[in-house]
């Protein structure tokens, strides 16, 4: 399993975009302290509070223990604006109707497990089926109530006067299925070179698949400010995987070059995603994972995503061996945001770090199985500048 330290390339740039919480920040304020507001209560009966993380330059990113769910977050322009990128909601009652995934924590599992079944030591695990691609029924995500539908506990953190968000959850044995009590702390940092960085912590009594993510809507406009298409895609992958039309992985690694899944060099969404390709209308668009160049467990350089009206560029690293880019194929305007603007069609992207979908039925593919003897660390980073 992954047993990850602090080690990072040797590339400068993975350093200079890590190195922020590692150094300490010399010109965050002192005294930092998180604030907190309330966020009402679930239909439950749970309370439910807002954290709000600001850094020296004043990007902030608010947070909340329902779902770990990212409510805002404030990203640089060329001329040092500093505006809301993602999308989300005012209100919790909006968070829990919501069936989008809008900025969440995902898990057990993110992704899709093939037919809602896994086996482990000759045991088959049933696990909730609450997605059908192509008429073909699949675990979606963590199943009916997943890690984005509970409340976390909460702890407010300050380090080196960088502000973070500690978020713990006891996920139990049986829950939608899994085997395993699984002991889960991930935790928020924001960063003072304008970085989000998620660190992920989990162990297990229990042999286990565990493959944690966030689900944030980005467009790097600002938040509800049209469509994502002109965004300048950049992935450091050679590779994808390709789907069934249950977008499930065949358990092919195939190269991107020559087909519309090729990001290795800089290209619109525009550019790639008109091309007729028996893939993209399997997802309606990109709905897929790229099989990372790294592959060492190491932070890298997953991706690169440039907005030419803002300036803004958005660089995700990651110590996982893959992304998920979905290109927004399902919003349909029937969302309305923050700020009152509607999440239309292609209105927004997010790009998933993770292990590849179905893994656990995918013996070829990077291992997601988690035994009590392992630990499960794992961290991603997005980092925000502009040009």
């Amino acid at each position: 399993m992954r047993l990850h330290g602090s080690s990072l390339k040797t590339s400068l740039y993975v350093a200079a975009l890590t190195g922020a919480l590692v150094m300490g920040a010399g010109c965050a304020k002192e005294g930092d302290v998180v604030k907190q507001t309330d966020f009402g209560t679930t239909e439950s009966g749970k309370e439910v509070t807002l954290y709000t993380l600001d850094n020296a330059n004043g990007m902030e990113v608010d947070i909340i223990n329902y779902g770990g769910i990212i409510v805002r977050l404030t990203a640089p322009d060329r001329d040092g604006n500093y505006e809301d990128v993602v999308q989300g909601f005012n209100t919790l009652a909006e968070y829990e109707a919501d069936a989008s995934f809008q900025g969440a924590l995902i898990g057990r599992y993110g992704n899709r497990i093939a037919a809602g079944e896994f086996e482990i030591d000759g045991t088959t695990y049933e696990l909730a089926t609450n997605d059908e691609p192509g008429d073909m029924p699949a675990h979606l995500h963590g199943g009916i109530v997943g890690y984005n539908k509970v409340v976390w506990d909460a702890e407010p953190v300050v380090e080196n006067g960088i502000e973070g968000l500690k978020l713990s959850y006891l996920s139990e044995d049986g829950e939608e299925g899994y085997p395993g009590n699984l002991d889960i702390t991930v935790t928020y940092w924001l960063q003072d070179d304008d970085s989000l960085k998620i660190h992920y912590h989990a162990t297990t009594d229990e042999k286990t698949h565990v493959n944690l993510t966030n689900h944030a809507y980005f467009n790097l406009k600002g938040e509800g400010e049209g469509s994502i298409l002109d965004h300048e895609f950049t992935i450091y992958a050679s590779k994808f995987t390709p789907v069934n039309k249950g977008l499930i992985p065949t358990g092919e690694l195939r190269p991107v070059a020559g087909t519309p899944f090729d990001f290795t060099t800089p290209h619109t969404l525009a550019e790639r995603i008109g091309d007729e390709n028996e893939q993209l209308s399997f997802g309606l668009g990109y709905d897929h994972n790229w099989v990372l160049d790294n592959q060492d467990g190491d932070m890298a350089l997953a991706a690169t995503v440039y907005e030419p009206n803002t300036g803004r560029v958005m660089d995700v690293l990651t110590e996982e061996p893959g992304i998920q880019l979905y290109s927004g194929n399902f919003q349909d305007g029937s969302l309305t945001g923050k700020s009152g603007k509607t999440y239309d069609y292609r209105g927004a992207f997010c790009l998933e770090t993770q292990h590849y979908p179905d893994t656990p039925n995918q013996p070829n593919f990077p291992t997601t199985l988690l035994t009590p003897d392992d630990v499960y660390d794992t961290t991603t980073i997005y980092k925000f500048s502009a040009k």
